[in-house]
């Protein structure tokens, strides 16, 4: 019950990282209040919460709106009257080469992956200052937000600008005890990468020959260092990158190892 009597903001929790994240924080003892642009997806998650015996809410949700997360705010306040915990995991992936990128690409992806995280900063962090106790924000950028790759010239632009932006509020709220921190995936089986190995023509399993550990990840990885840093367990920790790449950001594979 590493998160008992706290209540944590999730959005995309209607599936991959978000649902998982969704479930084993309310299987840790929150309130989960799930947010998703799809609602029957959302409303799984929170079916999936109260049939193990967990507290949880869904709210319709594109991070993109201001009005959405107005909203976001009043059914989180009415509801539990507080929230201790955010976790900016909603995103976009896209990987096209630079002259291709149009506009539209560059403004639907900023505005999800980017806009999002800031609007979810700035109406959560009100309730958070309200419990008088603090909070822990978790913002997902990825591996791309720390080095280039061919292809992601504007995926990366948006997570380099979430890996800024989370230092930035981590000293602006340091002193009112609210935690903000970074998480930089790499190959994680979402559907994202399903997409990814769809466009090299290979299969997701072909992607761990990229990574030193020699596997992808899973949503599980990722959802256990998010409850890391939602929990108490990581009270020193603000404005830090926490990457989860399985050592692709340390270098390649060791082309040099004896089988």
């Amino acid at each position: 019950m590493r998160l008992k009597g706290k209540t944590a903001v999730i959005t995309g929790g209607g599936t991959g990282i978000g649902r998982t994240a969704s479930l084993l924080f309310a299987g840790e003892g929150a309130s989960v209040v799930v947010t998703d642009i799809d609602e029957d997806s959302g409303l799984k998650t929170v079916k999936k919460i109260m049939e193990m015996g967990g507290q949880a809410l869904f709210v319709k949700h594109d991070v993109r709106s201001e009005t959405d997360w107005e909203e976001v705010a009043v059914q989180t306040a009415n509801t539990y009257g507080k929230a201790n915990i955010l976790f900016n995991n909603a995103g976009l992936f896209l990987i096209k080469p630079l002259l291709e990128t149009t506009l539209a690409d560059w403004d639907r992806l900023m505005s999800v992956n980017v806009t999002g995280v800031f609007l979810g900063m700035k109406h959560i962090i009100p309730l958070m200052l309200a419990g008088g106790k603090g909070g822990s924000i978790i913002n997902a950028s990825s591996n791309a937000g720390l080095f280039g790759a061919s292809g992601l010239t504007l995926y990366g632009a948006t997570k380099g600008a979430v890996r800024i932006m989370t230092k930035d509020a981590a000293l602006e709220f340091a002193s009112v005890n609210i935690r903000v921190n970074s998480i930089h995936p790499g190959y994680i089986h979402t559907q994202m990468i399903d997409y990814a190995a769809e466009l090299a023509g290979k299969k997701v399993e072909d992607q761990g020959a990229l990574v030193p550990l020699g596997r992808v990840g899973s949503t599980l990885d990722v959802a256990r260092l998010a409850l890391f840093l939602a929990s108490d367990e990581s009270s020193y920790a603000t404005g830090a990158e926490f990457v989860l790449d399985g050592g692709v950001s340390a270098g390649p594979p060791d082309v040099w190892k004896q089988n």
